[in-house]
């Protein structure tokens, strides 16, 4: 009975083996197929990216490019980002539509340039007199900003984020100096958004041209003068070819954001951690610009004045007083133009009136004094 049961026992504890290794090989591969799988096969998602700015446009285009490879860096490859510059898919200023259609799923680019969609939109790059660049984020970000922008592209079907910033702006290249508000009556100049608006109450006719055209058209005389952005990026335009005097400051853009806006449906289906890795993309990007064009522009303008003859003109007040006149005559006319570009335009002016007020004590009065002392 004894052995019996010893045989009973064993063949018993061999089934259980067999058992028990049937088990483990099934639980490893569950593992391999229900585990690890996801993570091998997980669907990659493949997005077009339009621009209204060549691809190796230093600060614009490279900031973008920058922007699409943080994203394919943080998402370990998975989300894979192809840009095309302007004109490589549609003109620079046919991304809005390419995109709010579907037919590309975000773009990189600057609002102003669809004021004619509504004019408020002009707000959300910059305007005349407006905010610099840490106004522009607490406006944005803790003002009610991005509410705004958000409600305004909503309608269009897009969502948009910071993306970027050029800073304090240069007031433009010019064939001639510009000593009183009369010197501009008649002037040809390529110059965007409100500040565009702005420029024809002095008498000015606002020529539209992408980025990528405007060295051609100033060398051909089709405009006598032009903005673009500062030292950096104008030095690589070679505007200096065509005109002398570099004027500032910048009346038009004192801190212009540039937007990555996606189109909203598309958007709304990625998972929540998608969206939350491309806007924290936009955000890091939206840092790092900034930083590029102030640590680049300082040597680029020395450039432009000891290689190239550029002579650095500041605007006189007389000059600076007809921008002020003129853009409050602008923004009355945004706001009377919709009730939502009215709800923007007061918020922007209170925005203004208390960052400026908080910036008159801080940034501006220390960069003052801090340049007297050693004598800037």
């Amino acid at each position: 009975m004894i052995k019996n049961k010893t045989k009973s026992q064993k063949a018993l504890g061999r089934r259980k083996f067999v058992k028990k290794a049937l088990l483990a090989t099934g639980a490893t591969a569950l593992g391999a197929s229900g585990l690890a799988a996801p993570a091998v096969t997980a669907e990659r998602i493949e997005v077009i990216m339009v621009m209204t700015w060549p691809k190796n446009l230093p600060g614009l285009g490279t900031g973008a490019a920058r922007f699409a490879k943080r994203v394919g860096d943080l998402s370990e490859g998975r989300i894979n980002i192809t840009l095309f510059a302007a004109g490589e898919r549609v003109g620079a200023f046919d991304v809005f539509d390419h995109v709010a259609k579907g037919d590309a799923q975000m773009y990189h680019g600057a609002e102003y340039y669809f004021t004619g969609k509504e004019k408020s939109f002009g707000y959300f790059t910059s305007v005349p007199l407006g905010l610099t660049y840490t106004e522009f984020n607490a406006w944005m970000r803790f003002a009610g900003g991005q509410e705004l922008w958000d409600e305004l592209s909503d309608g269009f079907g897009l969502k948009g984020f910071m993306c970027g910033n050029t800073g304090v702006q240069m007031g433009g290249w010019f064939r001639k100096e510009m000593k009183s508000p009369t010197d501009f009556k008649g002037l040809k100049m390529r110059i965007p958004g409100l500040g565009g608006q702005m420029m024809t109450k002095l008498g000015v006719s606002v020529i539209s041209v992408p980025g990528g055209q405007i060295y051609e058209q100033l060398m051909a005389g089709t405009i006598d003068a032009t903005e673009w952005v500062g030292p950096w990026n104008d030095e690589f335009m070679k505007f200096y070819e065509a005109a002398k005097y570099y004027y500032y400051p910048g009346v038009h853009e004192p801190g212009s954001m540039l937007g990555l806006v996606c189109n909203k449906s598309w958007l709304s289906k990625l998972s929540k951690t998608d969206q939350a890795l491309i806007e924290a993309a936009c955000t890091v990007e939206n840092e790092v610009m900034m930083s590029e064009f102030n640590a680049n522009n300082g040597f680029a303008l020395q450039r432009l004045v000891k290689d190239h003859g550029v002579k650095v003109v500041e605007f006189n007040d007389r000059i600076y007083d007809a921008f002020g006149k003129a853009s409050e005559e602008v923004f009355a006319e945004t706001s009377a133009s919709s009730p939502i570009a009215k709800r923007v335009t007061d918020s922007f002016l209170k925005a203004r009136r208390e960052l400026g007020a908080w910036n008159k004590l801080s940034d501006s009065a220390y960069v003052t004094k801090r340049n007297k002392v050693l004598g800037l």
